[in-house]
């Protein structure tokens, strides 16, 4: 036993040395990730899962991991802030910031190239009082409609994958709550940390056990930036391995998010 400890540190340790040595950064690279002198960084304020707060400063995973990045690039970081998903991933056509955290979805890689998932938020569904819905199985069928974001990832996801129930689509999360509540739709979907606060303001209303999706949170450079797309690839790796995604989650104090599992090589 003592030995197998013995062979799986040294096997640690030589993985963390080439996330190490991947991370080297090259005058490329640095060129290409902050062009201005400095790093801009979008995040999505209207996520609290990942920005907490704006002021007095950005604080939560996405602006402590942003600061991260910065620091080992030697730059000042600069964010810049939405308040939709949807406002930050258009961002990229008008070279509004450098990198972005968002979600990784189809619909935008083909301007973003993204990492792999550094944090992951399962999304489900709130269903009224009454309802004779009781699984995430079943809220997809005739009859049944759901009020989502048009442009969060979650939302993408049902957009691809819904097949018999009508997606009410709004501009943001808390749009699609007016929404459900207004109109008296059948299924509310969102992430589930938020649906657990959303939920105790309507009275008789379940989340859904389960999930439909899990948001794979992500970090994206235009894709034109192909040495900087790369050295972010390795930078999420290093982070996750460290722990740094689970000390900003655990500093921010959100639950029900989880550090994504390393990719594979």
């Amino acid at each position: 036993m003592r030995r197998l400890a013995i062979v799986f540190s040294g096997l640690l340790v030589l993985v963390l040395t080439s996330c190490i040595m991947a991370t080297e950064i090259s005058p490329t690279v640095r060129s290409e990730l902050a062009p201005t002198g400095k790093l801009r960084v979008g995040v999505n304020h209207g996520n609290r899962l990942l920005v907490t707060a704006m002021a007095p400063e950005p604080r939560g995973v996405a602006p402590d991991l942003g600061r991260e990045l910065g620091r080992r690039l030697g730059v000042p970081v600069e964010f810049v802030g939405y308040d939709s998903a949807g406002k930050l991933g258009d961002g990229v056509r008008t070279a509004a910031w450098d990198v972005a955290f968002l979600g990784a979805e189809p619909q935008r890689a083909a301007e973003i190239a993204f990492t792999a998932a550094y944090l992951e938020i399962p999304a489900t569904y709130i269903v009224p009082a009454g309802s004779p819905i009781r699984s995430v199985a079943e809220v997809d069928r005739e009859g049944v409609r759901i009020a989502v974001p048009e442009q969060a990832a979650y939302g993408l996801f049902l957009r691809r994958s819904v097949k018999h129930a009508r997606l009410v689509l709004t501009k943001s999360a808390d749009a699609s709550v007016e929404a459900f509540v207004a109109d008296k739709l059948e299924a509310l979907a969102g992430l589930r940390p938020r649906l657990l606060t959303d939920v105790a303001k309507l009275p008789g209303a379940r989340v859904l056990d389960g999930q439909f999706t899990a948001v794979q949170q992500a970090i994206g450079t235009p894709k034109s930036r192909a040495a900087a797309a790369e050295y972010l690839r390795a930078f999420v790796e290093e982070v996750k391995a460290s722990g740094l995604v689970a000390e900003a989650i655990s500093r921010s104090g959100v639950a029900g998010v989880s550090v994504a599992p390393l990719a594979r090589p």
